[in-house]
C-alpha cells in the first residue's frame, strides 16, 4: 500500500519511519510558529504536525504512544483517530503525566502513526437482552463481570 501525504507550508520535519519493519511512522512537531512549547505537569496540549494524509477507505490512521516518550518523559498520546474522510491537517493530543514542566522542541519525535484496517459493520439493536443466549457469538463464558473479574 502507498499512504500518500501532504506537508503543510510550515512543515520543516517530515514523518519517518526509522526501520522498514516499523509499524509505525514517527510523526514530528512542526508549530507554524517554529517555536518550542512547554507544558506543565498533567497538561494537555494539541500539537500541529503540518501532515495531511490522503487516507483509503476501509482504513484509518491511529496516532499512538512512542514508547520511548512514554516511558522516559511520561507523555501520552490521547484519542486520536484519523478517519478516512477527515482531510484536514492532523494533530497529535500529547497528555503529560508527570510530576515536571515538559518541553518540546520543533522536529521532536511526539508520536507515531499506524495505518489499520477497519472492518464495514452494520449494527442492529436488538429488543432483548439475550444477545448470548440465542447464538453462540463468543467463546468466552466470562458473563457479566466487569474490571478484574478474570484475576
Amino acid at each position: 500500500m502507498i499512504l500518500e501525504y501532504y506537508s503543510l507550508p510550515h512543515c520543516k520535519h517530515k514523518p519517518v519511519r526509522a526501520n522498514p519493519s516499523d509499524a509505525g511512522l514517527d510523526l514530528c512537531f512542526n508549530p507554524p510558529d517554529g517555536n518550542m512549547i512547554s507544558f506543565k505537569p498533567g497538561q494537555s496540549v494539541i500539537l500541529p504536525t503540518g501532515l495531511k494524509f490522503g487516507i483509503p477507505h476501509g482504513y484509518m490512521l491511529q496516532i499512538m504512544n512512542r514508547s520511548g516518550n512514554s516511558a522516559k518523559k511520561g507523555w501520552m498520546v490521547g484519542a486520536c483517530v484519523v478517519d478516512s474522510g477527515y482531510n484536514g491537517e492532523v494533530f497529535v493530543n500529547l497528555h503529560n503525566v508527570t510530576g515536571t514542566q515538559g518541553f518540546i522542541l520543533p522536529g521532536e519525535k511526539i508520536a507515531q502513526a499506524v495505518i489499520i484496517p477497519v472492518i464495514p459493520v452494520r449494527f442492529f439493536e436488538t429488543l432483548e437482552d439475550n444477545l448470548y443466549d440465542v447464538s453462540p457469538i463468543t467463546i468466552s463464558d466470562r458473563g457479566t463481570g466487569a474490571l478484574g473479574s478474570t484475576g
